[in-house]
């Protein structure tokens, strides 16, 4: 009995220190992703002016410079956005599918909040597109 006793304790012990294990894994992982990638942050592409104003600073550009590297970035940019048009409909069409997957197991109370949270992600993305493309 007092056998069957101690095994029970220590794998309710191994099970404790594997879920508090998980949960500082999980709060840490957390904490250092806002430490490194910043609160609210989805996308960590840099804006065109970001970059030229990166560069500029730790190259100390010429205005010459600055707007033959705009150039430069404007015309890579736009050479990856041609490379990757293509798959704008099958992205979206996956999107769609995905969050129609997502709907289908929430609650109608937790839709209207998914829905909430879609349209400002959807917002956010377009932002993003907007920026990018100066």
């Amino acid at each position: 009995m007092a056998t069957k006793n101690a095994r029970t304790e220590a794998a309710a012990l191994v099970f404790v220190v594997f879920l508090l294990g998980l949960l500082l894994g999980g709060v840490g992982n957390h904490l250092w992703d806002e430490r490194v990638h910043g609160q609210d942050q989805l996308n960590t592409k840099p804006t065109r002016q970001q970059v030229l104003d990166d560069l500029t600073q730790r190259l100390q550009l010429t205005p010459d410079q600055q707007t033959k590297i705009a150039g430069a970035i404007d015309d890579t940019r736009s050479k990856w956005q041609a490379l990757y048009a293509p798959l704008d409909a099958p992205r979206e069409q996956i999107r769609r599918q995905g969050r129609a997957n997502i709907r289908a197991v929430l609650t109608p109370d937790q839709q209207v909040r998914f829905d909430d949270f879609l349209k400002q992600l959807d917002e956010q993305r377009k932002k993003e597109a907007a920026g990018a493309g100066h």
